[in-house]
């Protein structure tokens, strides 16, 4: 394949065939290379066209303390008091920069994540 810029939905398309004939290439060899450059491709077009946005920061922190199977216990111990993470979880007290600093540091949740408005 001739790469060059993904500048409409077609070429969307024939870059995505291209990368999964090509897909399980060697790195270093040519068709290695050509992956390399057309998944950068694939990405740009996408961030462009299909933008994701950022999740709500209080549904963020509840996923998280899911996957790293935290109790409100847990949280409370990162942020301070029981009733403080409560509050948060609930919605009625705002986290303060602090609490961002903290739940970025010990829940690795990207601070651009916590400090959007919700």
């Amino acid at each position: 394949m001739k790469l060059k810029p993904i500048k409409t939905e077609h070429d969307y398309h024939q870059a995505l065939e291209r990368l999964e004939q090509i897909f399980d290439s060697k790195p270093g060899t040519k068709e290695g290379d050509e992956l390399e450059i057309l998944g950068i491709l694939i990405e740009n077009y996408e961030n462009d066209f299909f933008p994701i946005d950022l999740p709500d920061p209080i549904e963020a922190i509840k996923f998280r303390m899911e996957q790293l199977n935290y109790s409100q216990n847990d949280l409370a111990e990162v942020i301070g008091l029981k009733s403080r993470a409560s509050e948060i979880l609930n919605r009625k007290r705002k986290l303060t920069l602090e609490m961002i600093r903290k739940l970025a540091e010990k829940l690795h949740i990207p601070t651009e994540v916590l400090i959007q408005a919700y």
